[in-house]
């Protein structure tokens, strides 16, 4: 399959809004309309460290990745924090999700970061048998504490 990742721009916000909606409902859950739009006004603006891509296979969007720069005590080069990944169920297990990936390290590398790091539901084996193949399972478990 021909698939071309590419950063999002404002023409493409038709094509991501139904990929992250879809994500929402993967995981059941409902981010507020107001949210979903400053955050597609982030990814635009060059001053902003959150970043955006597309997979497109024949015109038509499959998968997105969202991805942000941060800084870390531990090295002197950010940290590049995959926030989200979501590939279109009809084309799963294709490599389209590997591609996304792959984009967030190539972006990662050449702005200097020192890791890539994400985070997934411990029972989202599908993407788990992709992400132990190309990234270490840290061992980490994520605490939080919400603001409303």
């Amino acid at each position: 399959m021909s698939v071309e990742i590419r950063p999002v721009s404002a023409a493409d916000h038709a094509a991501w809004l139904p990929l992250w909606q879809g994500y929402q409902r993967f995981y059941n859950t409902t981010i507020a309309a107001e949210t979903t739009a400053v955050t597609w006004q982030r990814f635009l603006d060059p001053a902003e460290p959150m970043h955006a891509a597309l997979a497109w296979q024949d015109g038509v969007a499959i998968g997105l990745v969202h991805f942000i720069f941060h800084r870390s005590c531990w090295t002197v080069g950010d940290y590049c924090y995959l926030q989200d990944l979501y590939v279109a169920d009809t084309v799963r297990g294709g490599g389209v999700g590997r591609g996304l990936i792959e984009h967030v390290y190539a972006q990662a590398q050449a702005a200097g970061a020192s890791r890539v790091h994400w985070l997934t539901q411990a029972d989202n084996a599908q993407a788990r048998l992709l992400y132990d193949r190309i990234a270490s399972n840290s061992g980490f478990i994520q605490y939080r504490h919400l603001f409303a």
